[in-house]
């Protein structure tokens, strides 16, 4: 039976899109999916992300690739023949690299960070989604309880065409400490409440596709 295709993108850099794929492949992995993960940023954050995870232990839980904008569709195609979840992060600007991405998506996710500025970068996604007839998913990344501004970019992203996301992921310092040793947080921590919210929007993903 063939996998499923996500792609997680975000026009504006620094979005957090390599954290949000890190994260939610080793929340799938840990539901027991066969999980892949594919780097099409020139970056190559998650690259190296995945090879300190190898550094880090004997098995890694997830397969990595890479690819460009005219290989993104056969590296997709090839592994959603062996893996139940294939995630696809993306580079910032380049719509060559991000269209082939979201066109062999099931689901897009876009990550938005509290600030109106990545709410303005994602209606360009978006579109950009809806041309490749993909659905999309905001979820509220660096979130920060009970600030007007983090209140502001919530109800704007609640009125968008695509869907948010009920889990968001709040400001912690542990996404950042986990990615730089090659984990996620469920690796480093568990019971926390990183660990918790990223297993309920993993969750919430595998329900809506």
């Amino acid at each position: 039976m063939a996998g499923t295709a996500i792609t997680i993108a975000q026009q504006k850099g620094g979005s957090g899109k390599t954290t949000v794929t890190a994260n939610l492949a080793v929340a799938f992995s840990r539901l027991g999916k066969r999980v892949a993960i594919i780097d099409t940023d020139p970056q190559g954050s998650l690259g190296r992300w995945f090879m300190a995870r190898r550094e880090l232990m004997e098995d890694p839980g997830l397969e990595f690739s890479t690819a460009s904008a005219w290989g993104i569709e056969y590296e997709v195609g090839k592994m959603l023949g062996d893996y139940d979840l294939v995630l696809v992060d993306t580079p910032p600007k380049a719509d060559s690299d991000l269209r082939p991405a979201l066109r062999k998506a099931a689901l897009t996710i876009v990550p938005v960070a509290s600030s109106h500025v990545d709410l303005w970068a994602t209606e360009g996604v978006l579109d950009l989604a809806r041309r490749e007839d993909t659905p999309a998913m905001l979820v509220l990344n660096r979130t920060r309880k009970g600030t007007r501004l983090g209140e502001e970019v919530a109800t704007k992203a609640a009125e968008m065409e695509a869907g948010l996301a009920e889990t968001s992921l709040a400001n912690r310092v542990i996404y950042a400490e986990a990615l730089g040793r090659g984990q996620g947080v469920e690796d480093a921590a568990r019971s926390g409440p990183a660990a918790k919210e990223v297993r309920a929007l993993a969750e919430e993903i595998l329900a809506r596709i």
